[in-house]
């Protein structure tokens, strides 16, 4: 079988979540014994279909543009037996760089006018490939995709083979073990693709898994988008500088300490942490750690292991690296009663 791979990601490799799943993908095609052709649409010279009709009339099959679709894209998709359209989400569709492709796929189009059932249509030169939509989203939740489903599935007809849609990309290099969990069956898609010429319910539903509640991966997003605004970043930026989201309520700082939870560095952990804060926003919550596992909540409903009092905006000065938590204490800018060594093992339960 031979594969053509279309990358429409504006993003380069490394920060480009629609190429995290494709490369998986395409990993598991080959395995699959699939002879397999990538291309990244945003290195390639793609002009404007500008609707002449040439390739209907005077060059019929081919069209008047010497660009790299009509000498390497447009060959490359006519042999293949199996075109898998990557994307990720623009305005509910699909990135320009794959709308510019499909249009210069006109010239497989003849121009004559047929209809069948109540439905117009122009007959095609050959048929066309089997066709597999893969696309990510930021938002979490499945409906975001329905235009662009709908529009593969009435562009492509009987030749649709599958979808992967995978919602809350944007976090996927930040969910830990999870995040192998969706590649792994993603590469099963691609393996069962070529060699069963559908994606297997189950595997779908690994791929499709949700990553946390959709409530937390707006508080998420939210304080991450403030950050960069406040410190005049981009979100590549702040990624590759390390910086961390700064929360702005007892909320989302639960909500933060809860994503960044390491479980295995507190398999070993049985304690109850208690912030007191004063401040900007005055309150109490809890963190209880225990065997692997976390829980938050607000006030004090555990007894705790440490209680630890600061102004809230001296804690989240901390957490995201502003403030050395030593010099902090040593100022007297946070107390501590209880079980101080708890201090010290923070580091090794909560990472990014």
């Amino acid at each position: 079988m031979k594969v053509f791979a279309i990358n429409s990601s504006p993003r380069p490799e490394g920060h480009s979540k629609t190429a995290l799943l494709l490369n998986r993908l395409v990993k598991g095609m080959r395995e699959g014994g699939a002879q397999v052709y990538q291309a990244a649409l945003r290195e390639k010279k793609i002009n404007f279909c500008e609707g002449c009709y040439t390739c209907w009339t005077k060059t019929p099959g081919v069209c008047k543009y010497n660009d790299d679709m009509s000498t390497e894209l447009y060959p490359r998709w006519l042999e293949c037996d199996l075109a898998v359209y990557a994307t990720p989400l623009y305005n509910l569709t699909m990135t320009s760089h794959l709308k510019a492709f499909l249009e210069r796929l006109l010239p497989m189009a003849e121009p004559f006018v047929l209809e069948k059932e109540g439905t117009f249509y122009h007959p095609r030169r050959t048929h066309y490939p089997g066709t597999v939509l893969l696309s990510v989203c930021g938002f979490p939740e499945m409906a975001q995709f329905d235009h662009l489903s709908d529009y593969f599935k009435r562009l492509f007809g009987i030749s649709f083979r599958g979808e992967i849609l995978r919602t809350g990309s944007e976090a996927l290099p930040h969910i830990g073990p999870k995040l192998e969990e969706i590649l792994g069956a993603t590469e099963r898609a691609g393996f069962e693709l070529v060699t069963r010429n559908k994606i297997a319910v189950g595997t779908l539903a690994t791929i499709t898994q949700p990553l946390e509640e959709p409530e937390l991966i707006g508080q998420l997003a939210n304080i991450m988008w403030r950050t960069c605004i406040e410190e005049g970043l981009t979100p590549q930026e702040f990624w590759d500088k390390g910086i961390m989201p700064r929360p702005d309520s007892i909320e989302t700082f639960l909500s933060i300490m809860k994503y960044g939870f390491n479980s295995d560095g507190a398999a070993e952990a049985d304690a109850v942490l208690q912030f007191d804060f004063s401040g900007e926003h005055p309150g109490s919550c809890q963190i209880k750690v225990e065997g692997g596992t976390i829980d938050t909540a607000s006030g004090a409903q555990y007894e705790p292991s440490i209680v630890i009092e600061t102004p809230f905006e001296v804690w989240m000065d901390i957490i995201t690296g502003k403030l050395d938590p030593q010099q902090a204490f040593m100022e007297q800018k946070c107390k501590a009663t209880g079980d101080f060594e708890l201090l010290l093992k923070m580091g090794d339960w909560f990472g990014r």
